[in-house]
């Protein structure tokens, strides 16, 4: 187990120096009401006092009753500011835009239009305020690919990428996060009865395992593989042709 003191910290540190030479004033970021924006937020707010949680529900109704309680939640322990911005209305104009480019959206198309509707939405109220957009992806999920890109995958720095699912949890358990973060199944809440470890097929334990001790079983190295290889371009820099 790490050092939970010294991981705050160094982590602390680490944002105060990053908004010192970006010359920023403030922070912004997606309090989804999940375990790792809650981490992300309450290190930033130890780091500076400005800043702001934005809850973004879209469509989920996951989003406007738990997610946006447990986010609330959290942000009153914490005494972080938040704002609510319903992107509902903004998803459904963009599907009924789509309507005569694309017949028929499928599934896991219609799906990422809520992360980058939200991406869109920090950023807009960073630049009016002289924020950077905290990120809030965990490296569990960064190894399985397990985020949208230009999604929840855009920020301007992340407090936590380094950590496995596992590693948050024993932080927010150091932290004294609500019971409501640490015992929520997790879920990225794209639609209605999503869970992250039913649409992957395997559980964040296992994934830590392999991560942290390199242990798993064939099944498991076969879905760990898939997502790792097929999700690479995620990971990487854009390609750029060079003459």
């Amino acid at each position: 187990m790490r050092n939970y003191k010294k991981e705050w910290e160094d982590r602390v540190a680490f944002i105060r120096q990053t908004l010192r030479v970006s010359g920023a004033g403030g922070i912004v970021y997606g309090n989804s009401g999940g375990k790792d924006s809650a981490l992300t937020g309450i290190l930033c707010k130890a780091a500076c006092a400005d800043t702001l949680g934005l809850i973004l529900p879209c469509s989920s109704q996951r989003n406007f009753q738990q997610d946006k309680d447990d986010a609330m939640e959290v942000a009153k322990q914490f005494h972080i500011e938040t704002r609510v911005v319903d992107l509902t209305p903004v998803r459904d104009a963009e599907l009924r835009q789509l309507t005569p480019a694309v017949m028929m959206l499928d599934e896991t198309a219609a799906a990422n239009i809520a992360p980058r509707l939200r991406m869109l939405t920090l950023y807009a109220v960073a630049a009016n305020e002289n924020r950077l957009v905290a990120g809030t992806g965990n490296a569990s999920e960064t190894y399985m690919g397990y985020f949208t890109k230009w999604g929840d995958g855009a920020c301007d720095f992340n407090p936590i990428a380094d950590l496995t699912v596992t590693e948050v949890y024993e932080f927010l358990e150091y932290l004294g996060a609500p019971r409501c973060i640490l015992e929520k199944e997790p879920s990225a809440a794209l639609f209605d009865g999503q869970t992250d470890e039913g649409e992957m097929g395997i559980t964040y334990r296992e994934i830590d395992e392999f991560l942290l001790n390199g242990t798993a079983s064939e099944r498991n190295r076969d879905i760990l593989q898939r997502y790792h290889s097929r999700s690479a371009h995620k990971r990487h820099p854009i390609l750029r042709y060079e003459a």
